[in-house]
């Protein structure tokens, strides 16, 4: 029986069945198969059914299904969905157009203009990064609406940290971008004798003047790209 507060994404009969892309459903199926995906599913399916949340179900496995395994040139680690209305679509830091720029990814742009001279687009729409390799991955992908972090600590973070290991295993000369003491927290799932992980602080206002603002890893990112003869992004 079709789950409907996921739409097309999650369906059940014996267990729980996850449509995603064919790459990441073909490496991510273990994950699946696990007992606690199966819990995860069931705590998810009634959050939808009983609050309002966010992602909508459709768009939960966005960032994967707009960045297919064999593309992925970087992995941008985020926490938890924004939480407010209009906001989440499945990318992190990223709201869907016409949406005001959350702080956060508003000091995103200020360091990408000083890094790269590049104007600070009309968009908060990070779409285009996914689509050219860079996985938007935050840790916990749904949240209950008004109230951030209630769906961490569920399962999600099992999930997740599955998905940065694999990435590690399975590609080579990714960038992958932690910002924030909880996104370096994912360090050690990452081989960095064939990565690069960049660090600094988070790009919020409580910290982008703690060394989040002049990082450079937007370029720094894309020289390392380019000396492994990957094409870089286009931020």
């Amino acid at each position: 029986m079709a789950g409907s507060w996921l739409g097309r994404i999650i369906v059940y009969d014996k267990m729980a069945k996850v449509q995603i892309e064919a790459s990441w459903l073909e490496k991510l199926q273990p994950e699946f198969d696990k007992p606690y995906f199966e819990q995860l599913i069931q705590f998810v399916k009634t959050e939808y059914a009983q609050c309002t949340c966010y992602p909508p179900g459709a768009l939960i496995f966005n960032a994967f299904n707009l960045c297919p395994l064999p593309k992925v040139k970087v992995v941008l680690i985020g926490q938890d969905p924004y939480h407010e209305p209009q906001q989440a679509h499945g990318l992190c830091f990223s709201v869907n157009d016409g949406v005001p720029f959350p702080p956060s990814l508003r000091n995103i742009f200020q360091e990408i203009q000083t890094d790269l001279g590049k104007p600070i687009p009309q968009s908060g729409n990070l779409t285009r990064w996914a689509e050219q390799g860079v996985l938007l991955l935050n840790a916990t992908l749904t949240v209950r609406a008004h109230m951030a972090a209630s769906h961490q600590k569920r399962g999600w973070e099992e999930f997740t940290d599955a998905v940065i290991r694999l990435v590690s295993a399975e590609r080579e000369h990714v960038v992958f971008i932690l910002w924030g003491s909880y996104a370096q927290s994912k360090a050690p799932l990452i081989d960095a004798s064939k990565h690069c992980i960049l660090r600094s602080a988070h790009p919020s206002p409580l910290s982008a003047y703690r060394g989040f603002f002049g990082n450079h890893h937007f370029s720094i990112c894309n020289q390392y790209l380019q000396q492994h003869q990957i094409e870089p992004i286009n931020w």
